[in-house]
């Protein structure tokens, strides 16, 4: 407000008189307040008078103007009446309201000249806020590029004491290293917290803000956590955001070791498969001939059992006396009887 105030002073189109007034009035929100800015007469020259407000966030702005001469002309709006008084120019703001909070000016206008007479600032002081503290936490690891980031902004109020309306609206602001003021970046809405309400009597109420965004090495700087509440704006200490740029040669370092580590695995599969192979093979070898020796110890088992089933036994044969057709056509090697086929009884 002053560096505008100043501003307005230096201008080329006006000057200030030498008795310029310029005062502080406080007044509690919804009282009415009279701003009073003299008006000489003169009977040689005719000017006027104007009274300009500058409200932060708005564009200046003209609540009414008049005659240096008597004129009964009144300028009004809802809560602001500009009009003359004895020998004085008069701003009346009726059930006055934070946001009429401003400087205010009684400049007079003659031709293409412009002087400043009175300057007011004006200040509504409405309730105390019920809020006692806004705590910032920095992060607790180092942040890199590409890493998701959550800042947290704490706000202590008292819980059994609301002399303002409404919740609390919370905003974050980022201040660069190259720049000289916050740049806002964020706003909480009115679901954007999460209280605890302590049972103890006359215990705060904790209210925690989170903010979380994936940064850059163009996010750094420190980010301020701001609560509006019962028309002032309370700041935390900040939170200042060091963003770790990666190392090229530990980059490069720890991909070397990762492609070795992948060589050693993949060496570390290659020998044990051909361990199990040959471990297998070997394997194979030892049943087979295992497989040949049972199967030899089996067949000398049959061929044991077979030749202890065997039963001998010594034939008699009873020879015939041949007939004398016989003797006469027989020779006397075919005399002979030859046992060519001998039956096995298998004995239980």
């Amino acid at each position: 407000m002053l560096i505008v105030f100043y501003s307005l002073l230096m201008l080329r189109v006006g000057r200030c008189t030498d008795d310029l007034n310029f005062e502080m009035k406080t007044v509690e929100v919804g009282h009415d307040v009279t701003l009073t800015c003299a008006r000489q007469k003169s009977l040689l020259s005719t000017f006027n008078l104007f009274w300009i407000r500058l409200v932060s966030g708005n564009m200046p702005e003209s609540p009414g103007g008049t005659f240096n001469f008597d004129y009964d002309g009144v300028n009004k709006t809802p809560r602001i009446t500009a009009k003359q008084g004895n020998g004085t120019f008069l701003l009346h703001i009726s059930e006055a309201q934070l946001s009429d909070t401003g400087l205010y000016y009684c400049v007079t206008v003659k031709s293409l000249h412009m002087t400043f007479v009175e300057g007011t600032f004006l200040r509504i002081q409405g309730p105390e806020p019920d809020v006692t503290a806004v705590i910032q936490l920095p992060p607790s690891d180092p942040v890199h590029p590409g890493d998701s980031v959550s800042l947290q902004c704490s706000v202590l109020s008292e819980s059994q004491n609301k002399p303002c309306p409404g919740d609390h609206s919370v905003f974050w602001f980022r201040a660069g290293s190259d720049e000289s003021h916050p740049s806002f970046i964020y706003s909480h809405g009115n679901s954007g917290a999460e209280c605890e309400t302590s049972l103890e009597a006359r215990s705060p109420q904790k209210c925690v803000y989170s903010f979380s965004k994936n940064v850059s090495s163009s996010d750094a700087g420190t980010y301020y956590c701001a609560v509006a509440t019962c028309g002032e704006i309370l700041f935390g200490n900040g939170t200042k955001l060091d963003i770790e740029a990666l190392n090229m040669w530990n980059l490069r370092t720890a991909n070397i070791v990762v492609f070795l580590l992948c060589a050693a695995l993949v060496i570390s599969l290659i020998v044990i498969s051909y361990l199990s192979y040959t471990m297998k093979k070997k394997s194979c070898g030892c049943c087979n001939d295992a497989v040949v020796e049972t199967n030899a110890s089996d067949c000398q088992q049959s061929q044991q059992r077979d030749e202890e089933s065997l039963t001998y036994s010594a034939p008699t044969f009873t020879k015939r006396k041949p007939r004398k057709a016989d003797r006469k056509t027989v020779k006397p090697a075919e005399a002979e009887t030859t046992y060519s086929d001998i039956r096995t009884f298998v004995r239980d």
